[in-house]
């Protein structure tokens, strides 16, 4: 299948996979979203035995999904658009506190419309003070993505994303790129992205437990091959699209709800571990390079 008809649809149930852990955190509407959403989990995962390496897993999506929220404070952002969101539901809640932000959710159609479902059963948008919409998109789509970018009002635009780039192939983040780079250019601002993934090692793939229909997924989207080889490489790899990193989220496990639940379970070996467990991931706010 050419780059050109790929299907991204394949991608969606993964999102579901990812609300329904977040259901265990005290993530913006995870909770009561989770517990709406029926049918099997189509990882397999465990939600019955909560272990260790359950935790961990929480832990991490909790933390990515914060560490997003921490650069988003340090910007003025008013105009924000989220690519390929998900189940997340980061740009409500942002509205229902703040009605000078005009935030546009987007995703696959599917999603979207999934995800609208859920906030009307449950009533989500009742106290929405600033401009939220959720649109289809596909962020691959030049002609579609400038025509959601005209919806905003003039001024600097944010864009945000947790959980796309590792489904993107080396061409397709130069796609990506290439298109916000073009946007922000002409209208300023910055692009905060959470998918700073780096590979992991032989040993921490043979050592990390997954379901078989999870690694038949991972396999089908390259998600591993699609990663950084490590965090040198990623600049390297925004600086050669034009992007600069000026600041990089500095996660506070401290505050992570889920921590209480991952104390209890932590193996003695790694209680007593020394050294800090391995970093596979980073959350990057980029700024174009603009030429003269």
């Amino acid at each position: 299948m050419s780059e050109d008809q790929k299907d991204y649809t394949s991608i969606s149930p993964s999102a579901k996979s990812l609300l329904l852990m977040k259901g265990y955190t005290n993530i913006p509407y995870a909770r009561e979203t989770a517990s709406l959403l029926q049918g099997p989990e189509v990882f397999d995962l465990s939600f019955d035995e909560k272990d260790f390496w359950f935790w961990i897993r929480v832990m991490h999506f909790e933390n990515r999904y914060w560490t997003v929220d921490q650069l988003l404070k340090q910007t003025d952002a008013k105009n924000i658009l989220e690519l390929s969101s998900g189940y997340s539901f980061r740009g409500l809640d942002l509205c229902v506190r703040d009605k000078s932000i005009h935030y546009i959710d987007t995703d696959l159609p599917e999603v979207v419309a999934v995800k609208q479902d859920l906030i009307n059963k449950l009533q989500l948008d009742q106290q929405v003070q600033g401009n939220f919409e959720l649109l289809p998109l596909n962020a691959l789509d030049e002609s579609d993505f400038d025509a959601v970018v005209s919806r905003f009002e003039e001024g600097p635009l944010t864009i945000v994303n947790e959980g796309l780039l590792m489904y993107l192939s080396t061409e397709e983040k130069k796609r990506l790129c290439k298109i916000i780079h073009k946007i922000l250019g002409k209208r300023g601002g910055c692009w905060i992205t959470a998918d700073i993934y780096v590979k992991r090692t032989a040993d921490m793939r043979a050592n990390l437990p997954q379901s078989r229909s999870e690694s038949a997924f991972f396999e089908k989207h390259n998600i591993e091959e699609n990663k950084f080889e490590n965090y040198e490489a990623a600049e390297a790899f925004f600086k050669s699209e034009e992007f600069e990193l000026v600041k990089e989220a500095t996660p506070d496990y401290g505050q992570l709800s889920v921590m209480p639940h991952l104390l209890k379970v932590l193996p003695e070996e790694v209680r007593n571990r020394k050294e800090p467990p391995p970093k596979i991931q980073a959350t990057w706010m980029l700024k174009p390079i603009i030429h003269p």
